[in-house]
């Protein structure tokens, strides 16, 4: 029997939802992006305080399978990109926080899921690209989430030029939180973790999507949007026992505890 395209296990309260298409580079064929799909749609209803987008083998994500493109039809590939969107959509509406961690190659839709990954942490061996600027098909897709996360004349240089850039480089250009030894990824990914879950969960499920919301408004309906949400969200439970915590100069008791 073959392996799964995607495995998900959980350690503690982070659940970790892994590429496994070594021999494929982790190439997102159809079927892995509705995997994938199908497991962040699990994590996110489910009680994990965290979520870990990780790779077997040597390579992040190669992007999309050209195996699959080769010779498809137009509506063949149009529904590729739809899943992919889709599953990019999602990765930013579960609750949770989610973070990539990145070693190897993240080439094209690879680094697309880099970028679309709330935080990420890349090992120093990493590598990113949208290589179609140096090919014959322009990585479009992609470039919605890379050029959301970085400036735009490096999003520019980065979609135009094709080249892969280093893990420092990444870290320059604000693709990823950090950069760190190959050998401490795992602890860094779990210390990355542990900071950005401290606090309420229901508290922050909200202040994500809230944060992603008002970042596509102009400045003046995002002060509107968010006085309504924070002023909604200061009846809630965890809000006012946060407020009665600090005025009592005691730790909080959350309706769900943080990560340790």
């Amino acid at each position: 029997m073959s392996e799964p395209d995607v495995l998900v296990s959980l350690d503690g309260d982070v659940a970790t939802i892994t590429m496994n298409r070594p021999a494929r580079r982790n190439a997102l064929s159809l079927q892995m992006l509705q995997s994938l799909t199908t497991a962040f749609e699990e994590v996110g209803g489910s009680a994990a305080l965290g979520i870990v987008l990780a790779a077997n083998g040597p390579v992040f994500s190669a992007g999309h399978d050209f195996a699959d493109i080769a010779g498809a039809d137009l509506e063949s590939v149009r529904e590729m990109l739809q899943a992919c969107s889709k599953l990019m959509t999602l990765m930013q509406a579960v609750p949770q926080p989610v973070v990539a961690r990145v070693h190897g190659l993240a080439t094209a839709a690879g680094c697309q899921l880099v970028a679309t990954a709330d935080l990420a942490v890349a090992a120093e061996s990493a590598g990113f690209a949208a290589p179609g600027g140096k090919g014959g098909w322009f990585c479009h897709t992609p470039m919605v989430a890379i050029g959301r996360t970085i400036t735009r004349k490096r999003a520019f240089e980065l979609a135009m030029s094709g080249d892969t850039i280093d893990a420092p480089t990444a870290l320059a250009w604000g693709l990823v939180n950090d950069v760190v030894p190959d050998d401490e990824l795992d602890r860094a990914v779990r210390g990355l973790l542990a900071r950005v879950t401290r606090g309420s969960a229901g508290s922050k499920a909200i202040g994500k999507q809230a944060l992603y919301t008002q970042l596509s408004l102009s400045q003046r309906e995002a002060y509107d949007y968010a006085v309504e949400v924070m002023a909604a969200t200061s009846q809630s439970l965890d809000a006012q026992e946060g407020i009665r915590a600090f005025l009592d100069k005691r730790p909080p008791k959350w309706s769900r505890p943080p990560l340790e």
